[in-house]
């Protein structure tokens, strides 16, 4: 599968998390036949007001359609792809669930796993999503998920911090990132919070780097063929290796989870004990829930991950997911009925409200300001190339390997060169 940009309406974000009271769109129940109709929903939000949103999200649909009963199961999101895939595999799987795209999607698809959304899709679902979208969540000109939010990376940051250490531009090179590093640290301040126990927010570093290393020539062949020879990859391993040894990191990274508690990676920012984070659009929500009165970070900013001198990427590339949602291949036509009730503005508008992430809907984007959001979203419509997160576009046998891999690396017991034979290896098993 070739990773794409997906554009979308310039929007931008603001967060006012509140009632997330949805006003009564009704969805078409055909699919129950007059009876009742039980459906499970699996999805990855542990805290606050992303519970509330599938709880209130559920709960107006269940009253919109009598008869139909959902059961949610909250998963931590570290947790949700090992246990969906068993789960799939077992025949056991839930109605509805997180569906991430990409060689993860792939393999649910080539499986017969999940059910063919194309021509279900109805209403202003159909009417204010953009295709471009929908093209994250297909495969082979067919549609398997409902897109509810799109979710670009780069480095989150305390703009308190910042001035605190005396840094009044926002890095653009390496060389200035490692210049900021230096001075957050002389006011004693870790720069940068690492979240490396659970692996893949250590390995976002190798894919920035690697995006800036290797060109969209180079990262397409590498979706479609699983072909790592390169010299790209090995220098991208080297960029993190270097920059590693200029010890940026929160001390106790490899043991520091991302998401959990006051002392994850997101709860360094949230508490002001580190400056930034290299994470996806979700972390404003994810930082605001962990903050002392659970309420979002007033001086958080953003800037896109620095430019290389020499790589062989296109400036201004971007890496992020198109997070949606799947019905399993067996899910009743109810089930179909509820993603296309996510995806009405007023369900958008109550998603991005509770998550702090910009919605896709283009109605619903027409709420969003937070200016950091627009940001975000300017530098990825302008971008001249965008991808997936790698883990996500290689699968998930591959995409582990390549995470695990950079944590070895960050741990000081393997090289550039050991972590790109480490993937190699994986795909040529897979």
């Amino acid at each position: 599968m070739n990773s794409r940009r997906l554009p979308l309406a310039s929007a931008v974000a603001a967060l006012a998390v509140g009632a997330l009271a949805l006003s009564g769109c009704t969805a078409d129940s055909s699919g129950t036949d007059g009876g009742d109709t039980s459906m499970t929903l699996w999805h990855n939000s542990t805290t606050g007001p992303g519970v509330e949103f599938w709880e209130q999200t559920v709960a107006d649909f269940e009253s919109d359609n009598p008869g139909v009963t959902i059961d949610i199961q909250s998963i931590q999101n570290e947790d949700l792809d090992g246990k969906l895939q068993t789960a799939l595999n077992s025949g056991d799987a839930p109605d509805i669930f997180l569906q991430r795209g990409g060689g993860k999607m792939a393999a649910m698809v080539k499986a017969g796993q999940l059910k063919d959304l194309t021509d279900a899709i109805a209403g202003p679902a159909a009417e204010e999503i953009p295709d471009a979208s929908y093209s994250a969540n297909s495969l082979d000109g067919k549609i398997y998920a409902m897109p509810v939010a799109v979710l670009p990376g780069g480095l989150f940051y305390s703009q308190d911090l910042f001035d605190q250490a005396g840094i009044t531009e926002n890095p653009t090179t390496l060389d200035e990132l490692e210049a900021a590093t230096v001075a957050l640290k002389g006011a004693g301040i870790d720069p940068i919070a690492l979240g490396a126990k659970d692996a893949w927010p250590a390995a976002h570093w190798y894919y920035w780097f690697a995006l800036r290393e290797c060109s969209s020539d180079t990262l397409a062949k590498a979706a479609d063929e699983m072909d790592f020879t390169d010299e790209c990859w090995v220098r991208a391993g080297e960029d993190l290796q270097s920059f590693a040894e200029t010890e940026p990191f929160n001390s106790g990274f490899l043991t520091t989870p991302a998401q959990q508690g006051a002392g994850s990676s997101a709860g360094l920012i949230a508490n002001h004990q580190a400056a930034m984070e290299l994470m996806g659009a979700w972390n404003p929500g994810v930082i605001g829930s962990l903050t002392p009165d659970q309420q979002p970070l007033a001086d958080l900013g953003w800037f896109p991950f620095p430019e290389i001198d020499g790589g062989d990427g296109e400036p201004g590339s971007m890496m992020g997911g198109v997070d949606g949602y799947s019905c399993s291949v067996d899910a009743p036509d109810a089930c179909v009925d509820f993603l296309n009730y996510i995806g009405t503005s007023d369900v958008q508008t109550a998603y991005y409200k509770a998550f702090n992430a910009p919605p896709v809907n283009t109605v619903a984007q027409e709420a969003v300001t937070e200016p950091y959001l627009q940001t975000i979203l300017e530098a990825y419509n302008a971008a001249p190339y965008a991808t997936q997160w790698l883990d996500t576009v290689y699968g998930q046998n591959v995409g582990n390997a390549l995470n695990v891999a950079v944590v070895d690396l960050l741990a000081g017991n393997s090289d550039a060169e050991d972590l790109v034979k480490a993937v190699q290896d994986a795909a040529a098993k897979a």
